[in-house]
């Protein structure tokens, strides 16, 4: 269909933080801009704040100050719906109510020519429910922007069951014109990212609530070991604990209370008592003056070993043998066993799901697990869990072979599936229901992932490295151990799983 023209108007409804981002992405696109807000004041004062940030950027050298003019000529306030009327697309951002948003599409729709295109910036509410009132309601589509607007690159492009697919791929070619990097998505609560995203909140509560450890050791293992750029509680302070709850509240609804979905009553607990993270002052850190931020917990030094001996391959953690011969540890390795190192008297192994004490029942002797981690060779931290027979030269020879590596060591509680690897197939299991269910392409969804909210890979790229078997079998003891739907596999993964045992057998 190819993107809108550079001569199209564009209107915008709604003046606050978004409005304005896609205001100032538009006209920085080549648009001319309305752009509307009911009360009055609002969208001059956008303009204005715009305005202000873009000569900033002249001032730090990263726009020549006649660009920033001609921007800023293409952005016009209006002060009522009817000057929308010349405009080709318009996409609102008002506040996430249905039936205030249907009703100004009705609005709209007396307004703007046939052939114009009406654009939604929900991240939540069903684009099918928006489109129902209208005459037209295939010339409405989900256009979801991220914050803020002008910077973050994914735009999810969200199909209602009536969205014209010409207005869906128009859309889509607009965002790409625009810079961004767009998404087909096909409508579902909470669309990609922040279904998507559930997990990652849902097991770091859960972690939290059942003593793994607090929440800066948690955090840490997080950024350190599995890559990601803030851990979840460091990620919901910043965000407010009530909006998080908000879109955890709204995607447990919409999906008729799956309990996978289920808002943490840790959460709850702290948003009752007001403490909502940075924007309060206090929430899972403290943000007042002279507050100090907690240090992650970490294991006294221990002695290295001079020699170990590899039973197996150890599947993602196999760079930590080169690690261990860096840094003058010993290996012997044997090609066939169940993947595991010998310590002395001790066992040390990779989860995969179990805890460290079902394994020690197993095998009649102390075992310590160690978590994933995103790369093992630059991770500059790594987990463990030991097994309740497990004493403190175990957990000292543990330690020690980490730490010859350069590596700080956190020791968590011994709970399934440890941190990443738990929270990597939460996170694969949601995003391969989406594909399954044809809400979205795989690339699609890693893409999301990635770009949204700044995933280290895309959660299905990620879980094929790991193997599809490790991330079903920790899906599959989770359940086995909770005895909770929470934890069921996705079918396309257990085809992923079937499909990699036939290439090896």
């Amino acid at each position: 269909m190819g993107a809108l023209s550079r001569e199209a108007v564009v209107g915008i409804v709604g003046a606050g933080t978004m409005g304005a981002g896609i205001a100032q992405l538009a006209a920085t696109a080549g648009h001319r801009v309305r752009l509307y807000d009911a009360r009055p004041e609002v969208a001059p004062r956008a303009i204005a704040g715009i305005a202000q940030r873009l000569e900033a950027s002249v001032a730090r050298g990263r726009r020549r100050a006649e660009e920033v003019r001609e921007i800023l000529a293409r952005l016009e306030a209006v002060s009522g719906l009817a000057e929308l009327a010349p405009a080709a697309l318009v996409i609102e951002a008002i506040l996430e109510e249905l039936e205030a948003k249907r009703a100004l599409f009705a609005e709209l729709e007396a307004i703007l020519g046939p052939e114009a295109i009406l654009a939604s910036n929900t991240s939540s509410l069903s684009i099918t429910a928006l489109a129902a009132g209208l005459a037209r309601p295939g010339r409405l589509a989900g256009m979801h922007f991220f914050n803020p607007a002008p910077v973050m690159p994914l735009v999810e492009i969200v199909s209602g069951l009536e969205t014209d697919p010409g207005v869906a791929a128009t859309l889509f070619d607009t965002a790409a014109a625009w810079g961004k990097e767009p998404i087909r998505v096909r409508n579902t609560p909470g669309f990609v990212v922040n279904r998507v995203a559930r997990p990652f909140y849902g097991e770091g509560f859960r972690l939290l609530a059942e003593g793994a450890a607090d929440p800066a050791t948690l955090d840490a293992v997080y950024r350190d070991c599995g890559g990601f750029r803030m851990g979840p509680f460091e990620l919901v302070d910043l965000i407010g604990l009530d909006v998080n709850l908000a879109v955890t509240r709204s995607v447990f609804a919409a999906c008729h209370y799956d309990r996978r979905y289920t808002p943490s009553h840790l959460q709850e607990e702290m948003v009752a008592a007001g403490r909502l993270g940075r924007k309060s002052g206090r929430g899972f850190y403290e943000y007042g003056e002279g507050a100090a931020r907690p240090e992650p917990a970490v294991e006294p030094e221990g002695a290295a070993p001079a020699e170990i001996l590899a039973e197996g391959h150890l599947g993602p953690a196999e760079p930590l043998l080169d690690l261990a011969r860096e840094a003058g540890i010993r290996v012997q390795w044997q090609p066939h066993g169940p993947g595991l190192l010998h310590l002395g008297g001790s066992v040390l192994m990779m989860t995969d799901g179990t805890a460290a004490e079902e394994h020690a029942a197993r095998q009649g002797r102390p075992v310590v697990t160690f978590d994933l981690c995103l790369d093992y060779r630059t991770a500059p931290r790594i987990a463990i869990a030991a097994a309740d027979r497990c004493g403190a030269g175990d957990l000292a020879a543990a330690a020690g072979f980490f730490q010859a590596m350069g590596k700080r060591v956190m020791r968590i509680g011994d709970l399934p599936g440890m941190v990443v690897l738990r929270t990597l197939a939460m996170l694969a299991a949601e995003a391969a229901d989406l594909v399954h269910h044809g809400i979205a392409a795989p690339e699609a969804v890693d893409l999301a992932m990635r770009k949204g909210v700044n995933y280290p890979r895309g959660p299905l790229a990620w879980a094929g490295e790991v193997g599809w078997l490790r991330i079903v079998e920790c899906l599959d003891h989770l359940a086995r151990v909770y005895g909770e739907e929470r934890y069921r596999g996705s079918l396309w993964l257990r085809r992923r799983l079937w499909r990699e045992a036939h290439r090896h057998g």
